[in-house]
Protein backbone atom coordinates (compact mmCIF):
# COMPACT_ATOMS: atom_id res chain seq x y z
CA UNK A 1 0.00 0.00 0.00
CA UNK A 2 1.32 3.77 -0.40
CA UNK A 3 0.20 6.70 1.08
CA UNK A 4 0.27 10.36 -0.06
CA UNK A 5 1.34 13.58 1.49
CA UNK A 6 -1.73 15.62 0.95
CA UNK A 7 0.65 18.67 1.56
CA UNK A 8 3.91 18.00 -0.59
CA UNK A 9 2.40 15.02 -2.16
CA UNK A 10 5.33 12.52 -1.10
CA UNK A 11 4.50 9.00 -1.18
CA UNK A 12 5.11 6.51 1.49
CA UNK A 13 5.81 3.54 -0.34
CA UNK A 14 5.05 0.54 2.58
CA UNK A 15 6.79 -1.82 0.23
CA UNK A 16 9.83 0.81 0.16
CA UNK A 17 10.07 1.86 3.46
CA UNK A 18 9.59 -1.68 5.23
CA UNK A 19 7.16 -0.25 7.80
CA UNK A 20 3.31 -0.27 7.48
CA UNK A 21 2.16 3.39 7.34
CA UNK A 22 -0.40 2.00 10.38
CA UNK A 23 1.91 1.07 13.04
CA UNK A 24 4.02 4.73 12.13
CA UNK A 25 4.32 6.62 15.65
CA UNK A 26 1.42 9.66 15.58
CA UNK A 27 4.27 12.11 15.24
CA UNK A 28 5.88 10.55 12.47
CA UNK A 29 5.94 13.88 10.05
CA UNK A 30 6.36 14.07 6.48
CA UNK A 31 10.12 13.42 5.51
CA UNK A 32 10.23 16.15 2.81
CA UNK A 33 7.21 18.66 4.35
CA UNK A 34 7.04 18.13 7.90
CA UNK A 35 3.51 17.23 7.77
CA UNK A 36 2.20 15.23 10.63
CA UNK A 37 1.06 11.42 9.88
CA UNK A 38 -2.35 12.85 9.70
CA UNK A 39 -1.86 14.52 6.66
CA UNK A 40 -1.54 11.79 4.74
CA UNK A 41 -4.14 9.72 2.93
CA UNK A 42 -4.13 6.36 0.93
CA UNK A 43 -2.89 6.82 -2.76
CA UNK A 44 -5.97 5.63 -4.62
CA UNK A 45 -5.92 8.29 -7.17
CA UNK A 46 -6.11 8.20 -11.04
CA UNK A 47 -5.49 11.86 -11.50
CA UNK A 48 -2.24 13.67 -11.63
CA UNK A 49 -0.38 15.76 -8.98
CA UNK A 50 -0.73 19.59 -8.24
CA UNK A 51 1.10 21.21 -5.75
CA UNK A 52 -0.65 24.01 -4.12
CA UNK A 53 2.38 26.73 -4.56
CA UNK A 54 1.79 25.53 -8.80
CA UNK A 55 1.57 29.16 -10.25
CA UNK A 56 -0.17 27.65 -13.43
CA UNK A 57 -2.53 25.70 -12.08
CA UNK A 58 -4.81 24.21 -9.30
CA UNK A 59 -6.82 21.34 -8.53
CA UNK A 60 -10.38 21.09 -7.80
CA UNK A 61 -10.67 17.55 -5.54
CA UNK A 62 -14.53 18.06 -4.92
CA UNK A 63 -15.27 18.02 -9.21
CA UNK A 64 -12.89 15.48 -9.84
CA UNK A 65 -14.51 11.58 -10.50
CA UNK A 66 -11.09 9.86 -10.91
CA UNK A 67 -11.69 9.33 -14.37
CA UNK A 68 -7.75 9.14 -14.73
CA UNK A 69 -7.55 11.60 -18.23
CA UNK A 70 -5.70 14.08 -17.00
CA UNK A 71 -2.68 11.61 -16.65
CA UNK A 72 -3.04 9.99 -19.40
CA UNK A 73 -2.98 13.16 -21.09
CA UNK A 74 0.52 14.06 -19.24
CA UNK A 75 1.81 10.86 -19.66
CA UNK A 76 0.86 10.18 -23.36
CA UNK A 77 0.95 13.38 -24.82
CA UNK A 78 2.60 15.68 -23.09
CA UNK A 79 4.95 13.04 -21.94
CA UNK A 80 5.42 13.28 -18.48
CA UNK A 81 6.19 9.68 -16.31
CA UNK A 82 4.52 9.46 -13.05
CA UNK A 83 7.11 6.83 -11.91
CA UNK A 84 5.92 7.70 -8.23
CA UNK A 85 8.79 5.86 -6.53
CA UNK A 86 11.86 7.45 -8.60
CA UNK A 87 10.34 11.25 -8.26
CA UNK A 88 10.42 13.60 -4.47
CA UNK A 89 7.82 15.76 -6.08
CA UNK A 90 4.78 16.25 -8.78
CA UNK A 91 6.89 17.19 -12.29
CA UNK A 92 5.06 19.21 -14.26
CA UNK A 93 6.30 21.62 -16.56
CA UNK A 94 2.89 23.96 -16.48
CA UNK A 95 1.76 23.69 -19.96
CA UNK A 96 -2.09 23.05 -18.95
CA UNK A 97 -2.64 20.54 -21.36
CA UNK A 98 -4.46 18.32 -18.52
CA UNK A 99 -7.29 21.57 -18.05
CA UNK A 100 -8.37 21.59 -21.66
CA UNK A 101 -8.63 18.01 -21.40
CA UNK A 102 -10.60 17.47 -18.31
CA UNK A 103 -14.04 16.96 -18.98
CA UNK A 104 -15.12 17.68 -15.19
CA UNK A 105 -13.26 21.05 -14.82
CA UNK A 106 -11.54 19.94 -12.12
CA UNK A 107 -8.38 21.50 -12.98
CA UNK A 108 -7.97 25.16 -14.00
CA UNK A 109 -6.10 27.52 -14.82
CA UNK A 110 -4.51 29.42 -11.63
CA UNK A 111 -6.21 33.19 -11.68
CA UNK A 112 -4.93 36.59 -11.66
CA UNK A 113 -7.56 38.86 -13.03
CA UNK A 114 -8.49 39.62 -9.60
CA UNK A 115 -5.44 41.15 -8.69
CA UNK A 116 -4.87 42.87 -11.99
CA UNK A 117 -8.35 44.74 -11.80
CA UNK A 118 -7.23 45.94 -8.40
CA UNK A 119 -4.06 47.15 -9.91
CA UNK A 120 -6.50 49.06 -12.89
CA UNK A 121 -8.80 50.68 -9.83
CA UNK A 122 -5.51 53.02 -8.74
CA UNK A 123 -5.03 55.85 -10.58
CA UNK A 124 -1.87 56.25 -9.74
CA UNK A 125 -0.55 52.75 -11.59
CA UNK A 126 0.68 52.75 -15.32
CA UNK A 127 -0.37 49.32 -16.18
CA UNK A 128 0.50 48.27 -19.70
CA UNK A 129 -0.52 44.98 -21.34
CA UNK A 130 1.06 43.21 -24.31
CA UNK A 131 -0.87 40.76 -26.57
CA UNK A 132 0.69 37.59 -27.81
CA UNK A 133 0.25 36.63 -31.39
CA UNK A 134 -1.74 33.41 -30.77
CA UNK A 135 -4.37 35.49 -28.89
CA UNK A 136 -6.20 37.31 -31.93
CA UNK A 137 -7.27 34.47 -33.28
CA UNK A 138 -8.83 32.18 -30.57
CA UNK A 139 -10.30 34.77 -27.97
CA UNK A 140 -13.15 35.44 -30.26
CA UNK A 141 -14.78 32.04 -29.04
CA UNK A 142 -15.45 32.75 -25.71
CA UNK A 143 -17.76 35.89 -27.23
CA UNK A 144 -19.74 33.25 -29.75
CA UNK A 145 -17.46 34.08 -33.01
CA UNK A 146 -16.35 31.38 -35.39
CA UNK A 147 -13.13 29.91 -35.30
CA UNK A 148 -9.92 31.26 -35.97
CA UNK A 149 -11.76 35.08 -36.32
CA UNK A 150 -9.23 37.74 -36.10
CA UNK A 151 -10.20 40.34 -33.60
CA UNK A 152 -6.82 42.08 -32.85
CA UNK A 153 -8.41 45.98 -32.90
CA UNK A 154 -11.50 44.70 -30.86
CA UNK A 155 -9.35 42.99 -28.06
CA UNK A 156 -7.59 47.03 -28.14
CA UNK A 157 -10.54 48.23 -27.74
CA UNK A 158 -11.86 45.94 -24.81
CA UNK A 159 -8.73 46.16 -22.80
CA UNK A 160 -8.73 50.05 -23.26
CA UNK A 161 -12.26 50.01 -21.73
CA UNK A 162 -11.00 47.80 -19.18
CA UNK A 163 -8.43 50.14 -17.74
CA UNK A 164 -5.23 48.98 -19.31
CA UNK A 165 -2.80 52.25 -19.47
CA UNK A 166 -0.94 51.17 -22.66
CA UNK A 167 -2.07 48.01 -25.12
CA UNK A 168 0.94 46.99 -26.93
CA UNK A 169 1.86 44.20 -29.11
CA UNK A 170 3.54 41.29 -28.64
CA UNK A 171 4.72 40.96 -32.36
CA UNK A 172 7.34 44.06 -31.45
CA UNK A 173 9.18 41.81 -28.85
CA UNK A 174 8.90 38.83 -31.53
CA UNK A 175 10.37 40.49 -34.21
CA UNK A 176 13.21 41.62 -31.31
CA UNK A 177 13.94 37.95 -30.78
CA UNK A 178 14.16 36.94 -34.50
CA UNK A 179 16.77 39.19 -34.73
CA UNK A 180 18.77 38.33 -31.83
CA UNK A 181 18.21 34.23 -32.21
CA UNK A 182 19.02 35.04 -36.26
CA UNK A 183 22.43 36.18 -35.08
CA UNK A 184 22.98 33.90 -32.47
CA UNK A 185 22.00 31.00 -35.43
CA UNK A 186 24.46 32.55 -37.63
CA UNK A 187 27.26 32.56 -34.91
CA UNK A 188 27.09 29.28 -33.54
CA UNK A 189 27.48 28.04 -37.89
CA UNK A 190 29.88 30.11 -38.29
CA UNK A 191 31.87 28.62 -35.23
CA UNK A 192 30.64 25.15 -35.49
CA UNK A 193 29.46 24.97 -32.05
CA UNK A 194 26.56 24.57 -29.99
CA UNK A 195 24.36 23.02 -32.51
CA UNK A 196 21.08 22.31 -33.45
CA UNK A 197 19.99 25.77 -31.87
CA UNK A 198 17.04 25.28 -30.02
CA UNK A 199 14.16 27.33 -29.61
CA UNK A 200 13.88 29.08 -26.02
CA UNK A 201 10.63 30.87 -26.45
CA UNK A 202 8.31 28.28 -25.20
CA UNK A 203 8.87 27.34 -20.97
CA UNK A 204 7.61 24.38 -20.86
CA UNK A 205 9.78 23.00 -23.40
CA UNK A 206 12.91 24.54 -21.41
CA UNK A 207 11.44 23.32 -17.79
CA UNK A 208 11.26 19.68 -19.64
CA UNK A 209 15.33 20.05 -21.21
CA UNK A 210 16.53 21.49 -17.64
CA UNK A 211 14.79 18.31 -15.67
CA UNK A 212 14.78 15.81 -18.28
CA UNK A 213 17.68 17.02 -20.98
CA UNK A 214 19.95 18.07 -18.90
CA UNK A 215 23.17 18.46 -20.87
CA UNK A 216 21.37 19.97 -24.29
CA UNK A 217 20.93 22.99 -22.17
CA UNK A 218 23.58 24.56 -23.58
CA UNK A 219 21.91 24.03 -27.24
CA UNK A 220 19.15 26.05 -25.80
CA UNK A 221 18.76 29.45 -27.78
CA UNK A 222 19.66 32.04 -25.27
CA UNK A 223 17.70 34.83 -26.17
CA UNK A 224 14.35 35.70 -23.93
CA UNK A 225 10.92 34.87 -25.12
CA UNK A 226 9.51 37.61 -27.06
CA UNK A 227 7.17 38.72 -23.55
CA UNK A 228 10.16 39.01 -21.86
CA UNK A 229 12.61 40.86 -24.18
CA UNK A 230 9.53 42.92 -24.67
CA UNK A 231 9.24 43.96 -20.69
CA UNK A 232 12.96 44.50 -20.77
CA UNK A 233 12.44 46.92 -23.59
CA UNK A 234 9.63 48.27 -21.47
CA UNK A 235 11.29 48.77 -18.62
CA UNK A 236 14.68 49.37 -19.19
CA UNK A 237 14.28 51.46 -22.42
CA UNK A 238 11.01 53.18 -22.93
CA UNK A 239 10.37 54.30 -19.27
CA UNK A 240 13.46 54.53 -17.73
CA UNK A 241 14.88 57.56 -16.42
CA UNK A 242 11.40 59.35 -16.93
CA UNK A 243 8.87 60.92 -14.13
CA UNK A 244 6.68 57.91 -14.56
CA UNK A 245 4.27 56.74 -11.98
CA UNK A 246 5.06 52.64 -10.96
CA UNK A 247 4.74 50.70 -14.05
CA UNK A 248 3.13 47.24 -13.71
CA UNK A 249 3.84 44.92 -17.12
CA UNK A 250 0.81 42.35 -17.57
CA UNK A 251 1.25 39.98 -20.84
CA UNK A 252 -1.85 38.01 -22.28
CA UNK A 253 -0.62 34.78 -23.29
CA UNK A 254 -2.32 31.33 -24.28
CA UNK A 255 0.21 29.91 -22.41
CA UNK A 256 -0.36 28.31 -18.09
CA UNK A 257 3.01 28.13 -18.74
CA UNK A 258 3.95 31.78 -18.76
CA UNK A 259 2.95 32.10 -15.20
CA UNK A 260 5.98 29.75 -14.49
CA UNK A 261 8.12 32.03 -16.62
CA UNK A 262 7.82 35.20 -15.20
CA UNK A 263 8.56 33.58 -11.46
CA UNK A 264 12.49 32.97 -13.03
CA UNK A 265 14.56 35.05 -11.17
CA UNK A 266 16.43 36.03 -14.21
CA UNK A 267 13.33 36.98 -15.78
CA UNK A 268 11.36 39.59 -13.20
CA UNK A 269 10.28 42.47 -15.69
CA UNK A 270 6.96 41.18 -16.17
CA UNK A 271 4.64 41.07 -13.46
CA UNK A 272 1.37 39.41 -13.92
CA UNK A 273 0.30 36.39 -16.75
CA UNK A 274 -2.99 36.60 -17.68
CA UNK A 275 -4.39 33.86 -19.98
CA UNK A 276 -7.20 34.11 -23.09
CA UNK A 277 -9.65 32.42 -20.93
CA UNK A 278 -8.97 34.25 -17.99
CA UNK A 279 -9.03 37.73 -20.18
CA UNK A 280 -12.06 36.74 -21.26
CA UNK A 281 -13.65 35.78 -17.98
CA UNK A 282 -11.87 39.63 -16.87
CA UNK A 283 -13.90 41.36 -19.73
CA UNK A 284 -17.38 39.25 -19.45
CA UNK A 285 -17.30 40.52 -15.34
CA UNK A 286 -16.37 44.42 -16.62
CA UNK A 287 -19.68 43.39 -18.90
CA UNK A 288 -17.06 44.11 -22.06
CA UNK A 289 -18.98 42.50 -25.41
CA UNK A 290 -16.02 42.00 -27.28
CA UNK A 291 -17.58 40.66 -30.42
CA UNK A 292 -20.03 44.26 -30.56
CA UNK A 293 -16.71 46.36 -30.08
CA UNK A 294 -14.78 48.56 -32.69
CA UNK A 295 -11.75 48.51 -33.32
CA UNK A 296 -8.88 50.16 -32.01
CA UNK A 297 -5.25 50.85 -32.74
CA UNK A 298 -2.16 49.52 -30.40
CA UNK A 299 -0.31 52.23 -28.14
CA UNK A 300 2.83 53.43 -30.30
CA UNK A 301 5.05 53.65 -27.40
CA UNK A 302 5.54 50.66 -28.33
CA UNK A 303 4.79 49.89 -32.41
CA UNK A 304 3.42 46.87 -34.09
CA UNK A 305 5.73 44.02 -35.74
CA UNK A 306 5.64 41.82 -39.10
CA UNK A 307 3.85 39.45 -40.49
CA UNK A 308 7.04 37.25 -39.15
CA UNK A 309 6.10 38.25 -35.47
CA UNK A 310 2.64 37.03 -35.93
CA UNK A 311 3.40 33.36 -36.43
CA UNK A 312 5.00 33.23 -33.74
CA UNK A 313 1.79 31.54 -32.46
CA UNK A 314 1.42 28.83 -34.49
CA UNK A 315 3.89 25.52 -34.97
CA UNK A 316 6.96 26.44 -37.02
CA UNK A 317 6.23 30.11 -37.20
CA UNK A 318 9.41 30.65 -34.90
CA UNK A 319 11.59 28.56 -37.07
CA UNK A 320 10.31 30.45 -40.41
CA UNK A 321 10.32 33.72 -39.08
CA UNK A 322 14.14 33.38 -37.96
CA UNK A 323 15.39 31.30 -40.99
CA UNK A 324 14.16 34.42 -42.65
CA UNK A 325 16.31 36.89 -40.83
CA UNK A 326 19.32 34.56 -40.72
CA UNK A 327 19.31 34.47 -44.49
CA UNK A 328 19.71 37.94 -44.89
CA UNK A 329 22.35 37.95 -42.41
CA UNK A 330 24.49 35.36 -44.22
CA UNK A 331 23.62 36.16 -47.73
CA UNK A 332 22.74 40.32 -47.82
CA UNK A 333 19.95 39.11 -49.91
CA UNK A 334 16.29 39.53 -49.02
CA UNK A 335 15.13 36.30 -48.42
CA UNK A 336 13.58 34.40 -51.18
CA UNK A 337 9.93 33.69 -51.81
CA UNK A 338 10.00 29.82 -50.46
CA UNK A 339 11.11 31.63 -46.83
CA UNK A 340 8.27 33.43 -47.02
CA UNK A 341 5.88 30.51 -47.85
CA UNK A 342 7.75 27.67 -46.24
CA UNK A 343 5.21 25.11 -46.70
CA UNK A 344 7.87 22.40 -45.38
CA UNK A 345 7.68 23.89 -42.48
CA UNK A 346 3.89 24.62 -42.36
CA UNK A 347 1.04 22.24 -41.74
CA UNK A 348 0.34 20.51 -38.60
CA UNK A 349 1.67 17.27 -38.72
CA UNK A 350 3.81 16.68 -34.57
CA UNK A 351 7.40 16.79 -36.95
CA UNK A 352 8.29 18.91 -40.07
CA UNK A 353 11.29 18.69 -41.78
CA UNK A 354 13.37 20.92 -44.02
CA UNK A 355 16.30 21.55 -46.35
CA UNK A 356 16.94 25.33 -47.02
CA UNK A 357 20.00 26.31 -49.33
CA UNK A 358 22.21 29.42 -48.26
CA UNK A 359 25.30 30.28 -50.11
CA UNK A 360 25.64 26.94 -51.75
CA UNK A 361 25.52 25.08 -48.71
CA UNK A 362 22.34 23.08 -47.79
CA UNK A 363 21.20 22.54 -43.91
CA UNK A 364 18.82 21.11 -42.41
CA UNK A 365 16.02 22.11 -40.16
CA UNK A 366 13.05 20.73 -38.26
CA UNK A 367 9.90 21.75 -36.18
CA UNK A 368 8.37 19.54 -33.48
CA UNK A 369 5.47 19.71 -31.21
CA UNK A 370 4.85 17.34 -27.83
CA UNK A 371 8.09 15.98 -25.89
CA UNK A 372 7.16 12.03 -26.94
CA UNK A 373 8.23 13.72 -30.82
CA UNK A 374 10.88 15.58 -29.63
CA UNK A 375 12.59 12.55 -28.03
CA UNK A 376 11.94 10.74 -31.48
CA UNK A 377 14.14 13.30 -33.08
CA UNK A 378 16.95 13.22 -30.53
CA UNK A 379 18.92 10.22 -31.45
CA UNK A 380 19.61 12.53 -34.93
CA UNK A 381 20.48 15.89 -33.48
CA UNK A 382 23.35 15.88 -35.47
CA UNK A 383 21.31 16.38 -38.83
CA UNK A 384 20.11 19.71 -38.05
CA UNK A 385 21.46 22.85 -37.16
CA UNK A 386 18.20 24.39 -35.82
CA UNK A 387 15.16 22.85 -33.75
CA UNK A 388 12.21 24.64 -32.82
CA UNK A 389 10.22 23.25 -30.12
CA UNK A 390 7.16 23.50 -28.45
CA UNK A 391 5.29 21.46 -25.88
CA UNK A 392 1.42 21.81 -26.59
CA UNK A 393 -0.25 20.78 -29.91
CA UNK A 394 0.19 22.93 -33.18
CA UNK A 395 2.04 25.16 -30.74
CA UNK A 396 0.50 28.51 -29.00
CA UNK A 397 -2.53 28.52 -30.82
CA UNK A 398 -2.96 24.96 -28.77
CA UNK A 399 -1.98 26.42 -25.31
CA UNK A 400 -3.53 25.34 -21.96
CA UNK A 401 -4.29 28.88 -21.59
CA UNK A 402 -6.34 28.70 -24.45
CA UNK A 403 -10.86 28.64 -24.73
CA UNK A 404 -11.86 25.18 -23.56
CA UNK A 405 -13.87 22.99 -26.34
CA UNK A 406 -15.25 19.82 -26.57
CA UNK A 407 -12.54 16.87 -26.93
CA UNK A 408 -13.50 15.85 -30.44
CA UNK A 409 -13.24 19.28 -32.36
CA UNK A 410 -9.84 20.24 -30.58
CA UNK A 411 -8.11 19.31 -33.73
CA UNK A 412 -10.07 21.42 -36.01
CA UNK A 413 -9.80 23.96 -33.76
CA UNK A 414 -6.50 24.32 -33.07
CA UNK A 415 -5.73 24.22 -37.12
CA UNK A 416 -8.62 26.74 -38.24
CA UNK A 417 -6.44 29.04 -35.31
CA UNK A 418 -3.01 28.39 -36.62
CA UNK A 419 -4.42 29.47 -40.17
CA UNK A 420 -5.53 32.58 -39.76
CA UNK A 421 -2.13 33.51 -38.03
CA UNK A 422 -0.58 32.88 -41.61
CA UNK A 423 -3.30 34.47 -43.24
CA UNK A 424 -2.02 38.11 -41.33
CA UNK A 425 1.34 37.08 -42.60
CA UNK A 426 0.34 37.08 -45.61
CA UNK A 427 -1.41 40.28 -46.16
CA UNK A 428 1.30 42.26 -43.79
CA UNK A 429 3.02 44.50 -45.75
CA UNK A 430 6.30 44.19 -43.47
CA UNK A 431 7.11 40.20 -43.38
CA UNK A 432 10.61 40.28 -42.69
CA UNK A 433 11.77 41.36 -39.24
CA UNK A 434 14.83 43.04 -39.92
CA UNK A 435 12.70 45.70 -42.30
CA UNK A 436 10.63 46.80 -39.11
CA UNK A 437 11.66 50.11 -38.99
CA UNK A 438 10.78 50.47 -35.47
CA UNK A 439 12.89 47.21 -34.97
CA UNK A 440 15.96 49.14 -36.71
CA UNK A 441 15.30 52.53 -34.55
CA UNK A 442 15.81 50.42 -31.34
CA UNK A 443 18.80 49.26 -32.33
CA UNK A 444 20.77 52.40 -33.67
CA UNK A 445 19.26 54.43 -30.54
CA UNK A 446 19.91 52.31 -27.83
CA UNK A 447 21.07 48.33 -28.33
CA UNK A 448 23.56 49.16 -30.99
CA UNK A 449 23.27 45.76 -33.27
CA UNK A 450 22.24 42.36 -32.55
CA UNK A 451 24.39 40.57 -30.25
CA UNK A 452 25.97 43.21 -28.88
CA UNK A 453 26.84 44.01 -25.34
CA UNK A 454 23.77 46.05 -24.45
CA UNK A 455 21.99 43.36 -26.53
CA UNK A 456 22.91 40.38 -24.31
CA UNK A 457 22.66 42.59 -21.44
CA UNK A 458 18.82 43.28 -21.44
CA UNK A 459 17.51 40.20 -24.05
CA UNK A 460 19.16 37.50 -23.55
CA UNK A 461 19.04 34.86 -20.21
CA UNK A 462 20.87 31.39 -19.48
CA UNK A 463 19.78 28.33 -18.47
CA UNK A 464 20.47 25.35 -15.73
CA UNK A 465 19.64 21.89 -14.58
CA UNK A 466 17.01 21.17 -12.42
CA UNK A 467 17.93 18.37 -9.79
CA UNK A 468 15.00 18.99 -7.82
CA UNK A 469 12.90 16.34 -8.64
CA UNK A 470 13.95 13.21 -8.86
CA UNK A 471 15.74 10.95 -5.86
CA UNK A 472 18.71 9.90 -8.09
CA UNK A 473 19.95 12.01 -10.86
CA UNK A 474 19.24 11.44 -14.26
CA UNK A 475 21.69 9.70 -16.49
Amino acid sequence: MKYICKKCHFIYDEIVMKVKFNTLDKDYKCPNCGALKKEFKKDTSNAIWVEKDNPSLCFLEDKCTNCGLCKKVCENTVGIKYNRDEVKRPVCINCGQCILNCPMSALDTKLDYEKVLELLKDKENIVTISIAPAIRTTIGEEFGLEKGSIVTEKLVTALKRAGFTYVFDLTFGADLTVMEEAMELVNRLNNQEKLPLFTSCCPSWVKYCEIYHQDLTCNLSSTKSPIMMQASVINEYFFKNKNHKKVINVMLAPCTAKKMEIKRPELSNMDYCLTTHEVALMLKKLNIDLASLEEGTFDKILPDGTGAGNIFGTSGGVLEATLRTAYFYLTGQDAKDEFLQFQTLRGFDAIREASIKINDKTYKVACVYGMPNLEKLLPKLQDYIMIEVMNCPNGCVGGGGQPKTKIPLMKEMREARGSALYEIDNKKHLRLSYQNPDILRLYSNYLDYPGSDIAKKILHTKFSSNNNYFKKKIK
